[in-house]
């Protein structure tokens, strides 16, 4: 009898993969009959969508993965691509996907660390949302309507062009798409004098899961609450976004300052702990470690790079860091006085381009790459920051950097729950590693190091529980199961990620999205 039986088993194995073969070619000719049929012009609907069989299939999907660990033949790819012209095509996508069981993944910018707007495990179909993002400033009343799909690079480039006394507190990476940043929080050079990007969020437009299109007022303040903070794909697709600017002087003043280990670094570093949370809020500074080449030669060791943007000239920089900070000895050959919009890319690495680069989707290199995050409440000591320096020279990492992002300021002012995103007062800084490799490697043994890393790192990190930037999204935290997953099994992760405000997620889902349509491996399920 077990013979018989271990005989069948490739029978059924076939039997099997037939069956799921011809149940996603059903959905995926059913999928796209049914965006036709919902289409009043059917040529229109014809021109965004992308099928396998397309030709440029493979290079509409691959444009904007920022994380090139997801372009290899064996990573998942959707059914369909939708590139939305218009809300019409996002309303028919939404209700195609639901009504032929598919899940449907959206894309803004493509920066999601782990690949969630674009792979998935199960049939999908890509709802991009290129196509959707025009920004309009108003520099009168210092608003600004951005859409989904523009990047942030897109709303400063359109803020710059307008007035030098204008800004926005979101990243500095210029290519992340709008929908994703804001969504999760969104952080940059400005969070000590002016906090998240969500916090200045006032309206948004939102397609919700029975198709209707919904404003703050139409949509109810618990929704509202929710989208700002509490992750994209998950409560419908926010199509666009009324943002409130910031007042910032025409001239701001931007320094590094270079240290290795051969120049003290580790005090150095463990004395800004103490400090750069305390600074005024017009000064916003943080530190990026790094392996690089010594001066001896064939030898490497460990740089941190100390950077800061000042809200006002080099002539009252200097004074203040040296009377706050002198173990730095920053000169005034260290900085540059630049307009905000300059900083901004001064910040991400393009200092040398003009404005124009920050309308450059691909302007940027894409690494292949695995990352983690963390929030440090107490200074790390000097023999912990040791470990972590010995940790960066072990020989099978090359590309490696930690980035340590100084909190306080406003972050202190605002409470934990007023946007979902939790992380507030009581944290000295952010800490967030990444480690890289070439595609074709083994990336085994370059994950493996990320997460003894973490490890390590959860002496000195915050706890009950260990805190997480869901921007900086790692799967290892905890996930949902493909099917049903249990508030408390998704608390796992979400408590990481949200602390106390997960279970009122959990309730608005349970409000706008009982039967769980939007969801992916770290969403908000209902409660």
């Amino acid at each position: 009898m077990k013979l018989a039986h271990v005989s069948l088993l490739p029978c059924l194995v076939v039997v099997l993969v037939s069956l799921i073969g011809s149940t996603c070619a059903d959905s995926h000719g059913n999928f796209l009959n049914c965006l036709h049929l919902r289409s009043a012009n059917s040529s229109t609907i014809s021109k965004v969508i992308y099928m396998q069989n397309n030709p440029s299939f493979s290079s509409v999907l691959n444009a904007y993965i920022q994380n090139t660990k997801f372009i290899t033949p064996t990573t998942p790819k959707p059914l369909v691509i939708v590139k939305a012209l218009q809300i019409s095509h996002i309303q028919s996508t939404i209700y195609c996907s639901k009504k032929h069981g598919l899940q449907i993944r959206i894309r803004s910018g493509g920066h999601d660390f782990e690949g969630l707007s674009y792979v998935s495990e199960v049939p999908f179909v890509i709802l991009d949302l290129l196509h959707f993002r025009a920004v309009k400033v108003d520099v009168k009343n210092e608003v600004a309507w951005v859409e989904s799909g523009a990047t942030i690079g897109e709303l400063y480039y359109g803020i710059a062009t307008k007035t030098k006394t204008l800004a926005f507190p979101a990243g500095v990476c210029h290519t992340v798409g709008v929908g994703g940043h804001f969504s999760g929080g969104g952080y940059g050079i400005l969070i000590r004098k002016y906090g998240l990007a969500a916090d200045h969020v006032i309206d948004a437009l939102l397609v919700d899961v029975n198709g209707r299109v919904l404003d703050r007022k139409s949509m109810g303040e618990d929704l509202f609450w929710a989208i700002r903070g509490g992750g994209g794909n998950t409560f419908g697709i926010v199509l666009a976004w009324k943002v409130k600017l910031v007042q910032v002087p025409p001239v701001v003043t931007v320094y590094t300052v270079n240290k290795n280990l051969e120049q003290n670094v580790t005090k150095i570093l463990h004395r800004w702990q103490y400090i750069a949370h305390k600074l005024p809020d017009d000064l916003f500074t943080d530190v990026t470690i790094t392996k690089v080449n010594s001066t001896q030669a064939g030898k490497k060791t460990v740089q941190a790079a100390f950077k800061g943007l000042f809200l006002g000239g080099v002539d009252k920089l200097i004074p203040l860091v040296q009377d706050k900070f002198p173990e730095l000895g920053l000169t005034k050959k260290d900085c540059l006085e630049l307009s905000w919009a300059e900083s901004v890319l001064y910040f991400g690495g393009v200092s040398t381009q003009s404005l124009e680069i920050m309308l450059n989707r691909t302007a940027l290199a894409r690494p292949t790459f695995k990352a983690k995050s963390d929030y440090v409440k107490e200074p790390i000591p000097e023999s912990g920051l040791e470990g972590i320096m010995s940790r960066f020279l072990e020989k099978e990492v090359d590309v490696v950097l930690m980035m340590m992002v100084a909190f306080g300021g406003r972050m202190e002012q605002v409470a934990e729950n007023e946007i979902p995103y939790p992380h507030r007062a009581g944290n000295l800084y952010q800490a967030s590693y990444l480690v890289g490799w070439t595609n074709g490697e083994d990336e085994g043994k370059y994950i493996s190091w990320i997460r003894r890393l973490h490890s390590y790192l959860g002496t000195y990190a915050s706890k009950s529980p260990r805190e997480a930037y869901y921007n900086y999204r790692d799967l290892d935290i905890g996930t949902n199961n493909v099917g049903y997953t249990s508030y408390e099994q998704a608390s796992i992760w979400g408590r990481k990620y949200y602390k106390n405000n997960f279970k009122r997620l959990a309730q608005v889902k349970s409000m706008v999205d009982p039967m769980n349509f939007f969801r992916n491996e770290q969403s908000v399920p209902p409660l």
